[in-house]
């Protein structure tokens, strides 16, 4: 019997790979679920335009799903998500975390909650690897967001590539940004049906944080 799940879906490298991973050993995946910000605009953790989050299922051939959510009552919410899809009977959610224990025991904290079995694909990969794979793989991701205390401003908005394994490292940052460093977004890949074609806006500053804003077309 064939495994069906959804993708907890931010948006980016991890999450894509992780998505990408699970299909190409054979899993049906037909939802991406993100949380998103209360006001219903963007999403909670790259803060990407819902707009731009549909255009990603859609390219993908998928249903995208969401839930409203503060920080506050955010597991809530999540726990609600996961209630509704094991009463469709949904089995796994799959999540790309790499290696932050409190992540993980979180996520299967939740599913556990409420019977669904959480996937990690990525699970204690090497950064130089999955970078490998997702590049080669043809994945094309642009750097969305940065924490400007840790990473250079001028990466904002750049192609992510294998380039960038030697200098992020050279300046100390987690090649995949897995402490937060920076975030990205996949805009093309083979699993997409088309490239997502996007308008680079302006640059929203969030403390020490710089977040580029994509649109679709004028959205």
């Amino acid at each position: 019997m064939q495994k069906i799940g959804f993708s907890s879906w931010s948006g980016g490298k991890d999450s894509c790979l992780a998505l990408y991973r699970a299909e190409m050993a054979g899993m049906r995946i037909p939802y991406l679920f993100t949380m998103i910000e209360e006001g219903g605009k963007r999403s909670r953790s790259h803060g990407l335009r819902t707009a731009l989050l549909q255009a990603q299922a859609e390219a993908l051939g998928k249903t995208w799903e969401f839930r409203n959510a503060t920080w506050g009552d955010y597991e809530t919410e999540f726990l609600g998500y996961l209630r509704e899809k094991c009463d469709q009977g949904i089995q796994y959610g799959i999540f790309g975390d790499i290696d932050l224990a409190e992540h993980r025991g979180w996520v299967e904290r939740v599913c556990e909650t409420e019977g669904m079995n959480a996937l990690l694909p990525l699970w204690q990969e090497s950064r130089r690897d999955l970078i490998r794979e997702f590049v080669r793989a043809g994945f094309v991701a642009r750097i969305v967001t940065i924490d400007s205390k840790r990473v250079p401003e001028r990466y904002l908005g750049e192609i992510f590539s294998e380039k960038l394994i030697e200098e992020f490292e050279a300046m100390g940052v987690d090649a995949c940004g897995e402490n937060g460093e920076f975030h990205t977004v996949v805009l093309d890949g083979p699993n997409f049906l088309h490239p997502i074609e996007v308008e680079m806006g302006e640059t929203i500053v969030i403390d020490s944080y710089r977040q580029l804003d994509l649109k679709i077309g004028f959205v």
